[in-house]
């Protein structure tokens, strides 16, 4: 199944996998929205980002560089300008996945000493006689036993389960930040006609 995706990639002669974007002019690579901002500054287009980030979910770990075809003649400053947004949006994101991934470590940890504390109360109050005695002390004592447990589950579940995705996408857009951005100047195909 992998070899049949990986088949519709072209491929360098240095066998990195090339994820083909055209355009008609670099204007296209943008939102519409920020016509007025500078292209440093400007979003990219969402349906580009998007494709770039499931292309690169496809080929999994293969080397790849992004390839941009335009119909329209670039200058070099223009290649510049494109190959640098494109790089701080996706190191953009990636700081925002680290931001959210720290988010969930801190609420974690915190979530594990809370339970670590109760679960401390809960084996002081059960280890007195005199609590046991006391219907509402065996009450008190096993509500302490079940919310130290729920708070060390929760802890536990969110860093096992919830840490892994997103480290993955902080990898994920860490590698799109580093590729390596070429472009080829192409004739639309009513171009090629006239």
């Amino acid at each position: 199944m992998r070899k049949r995706i990986l088949e519709r990639y072209s491929r360098t002669n240095d066998g990195e996998v090339i994820i083909d974007i055209a355009a008609a002019r670099i204007a296209d690579l943008y939102d519409d929205f920020d016509k007025h901002a500078p292209y440093l500054k400007k979003e990219l287009d969402q349906g580009l980002v998007e494709y770039i980030i499931d292309s690169v979910r496809e080929i999994g770990n293969e080397p790849f560089l992004v390839q941009v075809s335009l119909a329209a003649p670039v200058d070099e400053p223009a290649v510049c300008r494109v190959q640098t947004s494109l790089h701080n949006y996706f190191l953009y994101l990636k700081e925002l996945e680290a931001r959210e991934l720290r988010r969930l470590m801190r609420t974690s940890l915190v979530l594990f000493v809370v339970g670590a504390a109760i679960l401390t109360a809960s084996v002081w109050v059960n280890a007195r006689p005199s609590v046991r005695e006391v219907v509402l002390g065996k009450v008190i004592a096993e509500g302490l036993t079940i919310a130290a447990w729920v708070a060390l589950w929760e802890a536990l579940a969110m860093f096992v389960v919830n840490w892994t995705p997103h480290r993955r996408l902080v990898r994920m857009y860490d590698r799109i930040a580093r590729a390596d951005v070429r472009f080829l100047e192409v004739a639309l195909e009513g171009e090629a006609e006239r």
